[in-house]
């Protein structure tokens, strides 16, 4: 899929690929946690309230984050070694590719430096071989 998002920006350029309505459509970015084993209790409720406060990220001026759903694991059905997982509701690919940034594209100016900073700050909590997983459903 990277060499697809890729393919796209190369094709359309950053400002389209990154654009508002750039494919319309109900984007949910699913993410799962798993920390270190040294990461407190304290350090992982930080963790989803800075997730948390992505949801009033602006761009241009306005919030272009529909909604963000994060909490603790808690299913029976087989326990993959995350710990949060968190979904994240945008209006169109655009957005979500503002959102997510490197390593789909690395231009400053056309990705949301508040979500870059998340990434510098949550990297180092996580488990080093398997610390997060990413997966996307475009509907």
């Amino acid at each position: 899929m990277l060499e697809e998002l890729r393919r796209q920006l190369a094709e359309v350029g950053p400002a389209t690929f990154t654009a508002r309505d750039y494919r319309p459509a109900t984007v949910r970015h699913v993410v799962l946690f798993r920390y270190r084993d040294d990461v407190t209790e304290e350090q992982q409720q930080e963790v989803l309230r800075r997730f948390r406060a992505l949801a009033d990220s602006e761009r241009d001026g306005e919030r272009y984050v529909v909604s963000i759903e994060a909490g603790e694991q808690a299913s029976g059905e087989g326990a993959a070694p995350f710990h949060h997982g968190i979904v994240v509701t945008f209006a169109s690919e655009g957005d979500r590719n503002y959102y997510v940034g490197t390593p789909v594209l690395d231009d400053p100016a056309h990705l949301d430096p508040a979500h870059a900073r998340f990434k510098e700050f949550v990297g180092p909590l996580l488990h080093p071989t398997d610390g997060v997983l990413v997966f996307d459903v475009v509907a």
